[in-house]
């Protein structure tokens, strides 16, 4: 009798210790890295009107079209911290996670937008141009019409107290003072808006997207997070100093692309070069180096102006690519774009090289 107790309680502890090690196993499941757990997609939009520039907007039925579609489509839309907590930590995110992020402060996101956000229930964040609405500039918002968004749980955050040219340094300025006149300009914009909402993210989407190595160093050293406006997914390895968004207004708010967009997946991939988006050339080179994942390198495709770069395999196996544009491409901002299929899915990948050229 003693002989089955010793035994019965034997086999109790290696059932405990199995249960043990399954609810182990299965927590690390759930914890453990997945690309389309750990990703999501940052969205980002300016005016929300029919008779304002169609560069930088989408009119009101256009983007009513692109919420019905994330509602109807399995997307989960998630703030902006969540997003960044999240990636940092190491934390999992529902499938196909979409954040909403708008610049400038636009009254026709008040007016348009927001009761819209609020109908569809979602969150979303909006990056203030604080100047403005101190000048009472009329296509601006104003302060009282911002902390009824904060009061919503509208996530308040920084793009700067004038919206800078970034890069642009004064006739006389040294390079200390024109990182001083930022740090200045960026600073008093976010207690501004601290005085006025009681928010404080120390997120800054740069304006016009331009930002170079001293900038982003800037950023650091003031514990910010920056966005960018080159377009991909997010994922743990993005640069928290430039994360990707999706811009969509004029032709890029068509809801035939945007679709694609919503729903790509970050590459993990390390820029070799350039170490910065500011050049002098109209055809710059490019290197990336692609890490294995859920992809093909035989089917990474480049493009810029939607046309082929030429593209050249320094190391196919260890996944290290330069492009080598023929074109010269004009204005002063452009990017190179790659993707591949995912070989799960209908998925992309997807990622931006972004180039600034300041003549």
């Amino acid at each position: 009798m003693i002989k089955q107790l010793e035994l019965f309680q034997t086999a109790k502890k290696n059932l405990r210790a199995v249960a043990y090690l399954l609810s182990a196993s299965i927590m690390l499941l759930a914890n453990s890295p997945s690309t389309a757990a750990q990703s999501a997609v940052i969205l980002l939009y300016h005016h929300v009107a029919d008779d304002t520039p169609p560069s930088t907007s989408i009119s009101p039925a256009n983007f009513d079209a692109h919420l019905a579609y994330l509602r109807d489509n399995g997307f989960n839309v998630i703030a902006l911290d969540r997003l960044i907590d999240s990636l940092r930590s190491g934390q999992s995110l529902p499938e196909k996670s979409v954040v909403i992020t708008f610049d400038d402060g636009y009254k026709s996101i008040f007016d348009e937008a927001f009761p819209m956000l609020q109908t569809y229930g979602y969150p979303f964040t909006l990056f203030l141009s604080t100047g403005p609405i101190d000048d009472g500039l009329s296509n601006y918002m104003t302060w009282d019409q911002v902390r009824q968004m904060s009061a919503a749980d509208v996530i308040i955050a920084n793009h700067m107290v004038d919206h800078p040219y970034m890069l642009e340094m004064g006739d006389d300025e040294s390079h200390s003072q024109w990182l001083a006149r930022l740090s200045e300009n960026l600073l008093k914009a976010e207690q501004r808006i601290e005085a006025q909402t009681g928010q404080s993210h120390r997120y800054l989407a740069y304006p016009y997207g331009e930002y170079n190595p001293a900038i982003k160093s800037l950023l650091e050293e003031l514990n910010f997070v920056g966005l960018a406006q080159n377009s991909g997914a997010v994922g743990p390895e993005s640069d928290f100093l430039a994360l990707p968004r999706f811009p969509l207004a004029s032709i890029y708010a068509n809801l035939d692309t945007a679709s694609t967009k919503f729903s790509t997946l970050p590459f993990s991939i390390t820029q070799v070069r350039p170490d910065s988006p500011v050049t002098s050339n109209r055809s710059p080179s490019a290197v990336l180096k692609f890490e294995d994942g859920n992809y093909n390198f035989n089917q990474i495709g480049c493009f810029a102006n939607s046309q082929p770069i030429p593209m050249t395999w320094i190391d196919r196996e260890q996944g290290v690519l330069e492009l080598n544009p023929e074109e010269s491409y004009p204005g002063r901002r452009w990017r190179y774009i790659c993707t591949a299929p995912d070989t799960d899915s209908n998925r992309f990948y997807w990622y931006s090289v972004q180039w600034i050229n300041l003549d």
